[in-house]
């Protein structure tokens, strides 16, 4: 839902751990190539309770939680093999559409369903609406490849500029000035975006709108609107990109900027720099509010925190479902998974695949809210 809505309620998130979660057991599965790092499975299988789960579950969106359900579907599939699950990773944009016109049993967005989307969600909801469930979090990680340079501070005024094309080189001064030990290169910045509508280009544009908006003077949204630099799909798309050209950065989830992509630290104002690793995103998640109304379980950010340790350009990726009016032939299957991902087995998964969990009392409330699914 909109950041706008009424009544919002703050959540008070101080638990930041899944360990002493109160473990729900459940069944999953979901098959999809694994573009990013490798994945860890190490959660164990045998917890996994199929129900009468069957059948196959169409799924679409972020490529952001890829990964992190390329683990669950390996898990939830050894022990249900009654379930085949096909998550195509997309994006958001296209994971939303697809829920919208009833083609999939869940979507994955790294943004809440605005009230447009909400609107039409209620035309595939029989006597419900899409609801947003926060299953995954992790650090945007804005990777590099600029050789020689290891260890790169920038903030946001110098990013919004980056990618807005108004610093075009790495030895420009407002990089050095961040960096006075680096030996920074004379070597044109190659930025990349997304191509696709993207929850992750969502949730780094209102980083640039919240801490730098005279340096970036554009509305929000899924959709890249700066003009200047070049595209590519999907976070395994732009990893590629950073990866293999010399003098690139890009943003995209942290479990995609490894094998020789560096990761930037982000000057926030804090009292040091903040890397972006799951325990920082896990802060940063661990300060929003909810702002989702009935079952709806949206979250508002604080992109511009400066406290020690919070990494600010963080993302929440919902699994989209209806509260009410879910498809008979895939409503099992779906709760099932979802149960499995909310677990407390699950979330661990999340944690050895460069993901942040829920804090406990969020995904408790989660949990509440799947069993409740009809």
């Amino acid at each position: 839902m909109k950041l706008q809505r009424k009544n919002r309620r703050a959540l008070a998130l101080g638990a930041l751990a899944v360990s002493g979660a109160l473990a729900l057991t459940a069944c999953g599965s979901d098959d999809t190539g694994n573009n990013g790092g490798g994945t860890t499975n190490t959660a164990d299988a045998s917890n996994i309770k199929c129900d009468d789960a069957s059948g196959q579950l169409l799924a679409d969106g972020s490529s952001a939680q890829k990964n992190a359900i390329d683990a669950w579907v390996k898990q939830f599939t050894a022990a249900c093999n009654g379930v085949q699950i096909n998550y195509k990773g997309g994006g958001s944009g296209a994971g939303v559409t697809a829920f919208t016109q009833g083609q999939v049993a869940f979507a994955g967005s790294d943004s809440a369903l605005d009230e447009e989307e909400v609107t039409a969600s209620k035309k595939v909801c029989t006597g419900g609406q899409g609801i947003d469930l926060p299953m995954v979090g992790g650090p945007i990680a804005v990777g590099y490849n600029v050789p020689g340079v290891e260890n790169l501070v920038l903030d946001a005024p110098t990013l919004a500029k980056i990618f807005n094309d108004k610093i075009k080189n790495w030895n420009d001064p407002a990089i050095a000035k961040l960096n006075p030990d680096a030996k920074l290169p004379d070597l044109k910045i190659q930025a990349f975006h997304r191509s696709d509508e993207s929850g992750t280009t969502d949730n780094f544009t209102k980083y640039l709108i919240a801490t730098a908006k005279s340096e970036w003077p554009y509305e929000g949204g899924k959709a890249w609107q700066a003009k200047g630099g070049q595209s590519a799909s999907g976070s395994s798309g732009v990893a590629q990109q950073v990866k293999q050209t010399s003098g690139a950065i890009s943003y995209m989830e942290l479990s995609y900027a490894k094998d020789g992509i560096n990761a930037v630290q982000i000057d926030t104002g804090a009292a040091a720099p903040v890397e972006a690793n799951v325990a920082n995103a896990t802060k940063m998640i661990a300060a929003a509010k909810r702002v989702g109304e009935g079952k709806d379980m949206a979250l508002e950010l604080d992109y511009a925190t400066k406290a020690d340790g919070a990494y600010p350009i963080t993302l929440v990726t919902y699994e989209i479902v209806c509260d009410k009016g879910n498809k008979a032939d895939t409503l099992a299957g779906t709760k099932a998974f979802l149960r499995y991902v909310a677990s407390e087995d699950g979330q661990k998964i999340l944690t050895e695949n460069d993901y942040a969990p829920m804090p406990e009392e969020i995904i408790s409330e989660v949990r509440k809210t799947i069993e409740g699914l009809s």
